[in-house]
């Protein structure tokens, strides 16, 4: 059933999905490791320029992704690790896109290249904290979420716990929310850090993980900068450079934002 369901997708429009399919764009072959979706040739060289920085083949392998796995992706923005998800898991497991119903930048890149994006399992509207809900309860294997917390927090704490309570919610027992987000200095006011830095402390997120009722399963220095002073805006970091041209080479020698690497389980 699910092979049909995948030959039709390849065949037609679906509406609840938002993506238009047509002849491939970008040819893919059926397997493909997390290497080589990481250096796909459908992925932009600036895109693939961000690997230096954003390790994706060892931040996904930390978080435990596997290529049969029902993995949900909140708020992909413009879809640099959907990339790379969507041909992984293609021909074994589901992707699922929780998106923003205005994502429109995001629903343009999938119908321009439905060869590597058609065969998402299917969006589903995300828009915290009105919309937070992520499918029946122990159904998913992984919720993973890229630099975005800090926008949840932003809007209020009580918005970004409801987050976290709904990864908890949809994920099986055993079942892994991966969070990768810019880190502020710790023991500092999160709200505040979130809103003047977009950062938050690892300590504030992995409290949260905690109440919320997750495990620790680890903490990873892959996405780790020492040269991010961390009491910086990151949009004043490349790939942004959103601050006056003067000081634009001096942020490009630090590099991206110091990011922590949260690997959570849920019991």
């Amino acid at each position: 059933m699910f092979h049909r369901t995948c030959k039709l997708l390849a065949l037609f429009s679906v509406a609840c999905l938002g993506v238009v399919t047509a002849h491939a764009a970008t040819p893919t072959p059926p397997n493909v490791s997390l290497q080589d979706a990481a250096n796909g040739a459908w992925r932009s060289d600036a895109n693939k320029a961000r690997n230096t920085y954003r390790h994706p083949v060892e931040t996904l392998e930390f978080f435990g992704l596997k290529p049969d796995m029902t993995v949900i992706e909140l708020s992909p923005g413009g879809g640099w690790y959907t990339e790379i998800l969507a041909p992984y898991l293609a021909p074994h497991g589901h992707l699922v896109e929780a998106a923003s119903p205005k994502a429109e930048k995001f629903n343009a890149k999938l119908k321009a290249d439905p060869a590597v994006y058609g065969r998402i399992t299917r969006i589903i509207p995300f828009a915290p904290p009105g919309q937070v809900n992520l499918g029946p309860a122990n159904s998913a294997d992984m919720v993973l979420t890229f630099r975005n917390t800090h926008d949840w927090l932003i809007d209020s704490p009580e918005t970004l716990e409801a987050v976290f309570k709904s990864a908890f919610d949809v994920l099986k027992p055993g079942g892994v929310l991966g969070i990768e987000e810019h880190r502020a200095k710790p023991f500092g006011d999160a709200h505040v850090t979130a809103g003047a830095l977009h950062r938050i402390s690892e300590d504030y997120m992995i409290s949260l993980g905690l109440k919320t009722g997750f495990r620790l399963a680890g903490v990873s220095q892959i996405n780790a900068n020492p040269n991010d002073p961390e009491d910086i805006n990151v949009h004043r970091l490349p790939p942004d450079l959103a601050g006056p041209e003067d000081e634009h080479a001096k942020m490009k020698a630090i590099g991206e934002s110091d990011r922590m690497t949260l690997k959570f389980v849920k019991p």
